[in-house]
């Protein structure tokens, strides 16, 4: 049986959105955002899934020509798929490419709750995710939630910290240009990819029909 299509979108973009640890940042990053990074386009799965896993066959992401990207899941064995549109946005610095989402964004895939302790609660609030495309090879590398506190707490990042025995919430303040300074200036990001997809040879509509085969390859 496949992961639910919201597991798999926070895993994808690293974001445990109303879970037990995140960080969530008051504004988007920089002004220079775009809609599309062609290096995205194709149909996307985990990498280093095993050859027959359910998990790997049925649930996926696929990015078209528009750049628009689709989360794709077969709910069971010999169903259609199910889409569901995502919007995201990148970002180019020196410091690397960076994925802004806004929380607003992921209402289609389920209830998000707002973020924890911040009254008045914001209209928005955004999750940053750093990546690499190494040719058919994606990494996908989440905030560092402990290291984020801490800069709040030593006061090098304005904004909140709240935590107890299992949970972890920050939330950094500032606007666009304090968010690319920020990136700039402090390592956020964990060292080792979080996540890692691999691109698919088969295009979404071959591997639509590969899933009415059972047992065959894409």
């Amino acid at each position: 049986m496949s992961r639910p299509l919201s597991a798999l979108f926070l895993t994808l973009i690293a974001l445990l959105a109303g879970g037990c640890v995140e960080t969530r940042f008051e504004a988007p990053l920089g002004d220079n955002i775009e809609t599309c990074d062609s290096r995205w386009k194709g149909l996307w799965f985990e990498a280093g899934a095993k050859a027959g896993d359910p998990d790997a066959e049925r649930v996926g992401m696929h990015v078209d020509e528009a750049c628009a990207l689709t989360l794709i899941e077969q709910p069971a064995a010999g169903a259609p798929l199910k889409r569901w549109r995502v919007p995201i946005n990148f970002v180019h610095l020196r410091s690397g490419d960076y994925l802004v989402v806004a929380d607003t964004a992921l209402r289609g895939l389920g209830e998000i709750a707002p973020p924890y302790g911040i009254e008045p609660v914001p209209a928005k609030s955004y999750f940053f995710v750093k990546y690499r495309v190494r040719g058919d090879r994606l990494e996908l590398y989440e905030v560092d939630s402990a290291k984020a506190a801490r800069l709040v707490i030593d006061g090098k990042l304005e904004g909140t910290v709240q935590k107890n025995r299992s949970d972890l919430h920050v939330y950094v303040r500032g606007g666009r240009a304090q968010m690319v300074e920020l990136v700039r200036r402090h390592d956020l990001f964990g060292s080792k990819p979080w996540h890692v997809f691999q691109r698919s040879r088969l295009e979404l509509q071959d591997f639509e029909r590969s899933l009415q085969a059972p047992g065959a390859k894409r």
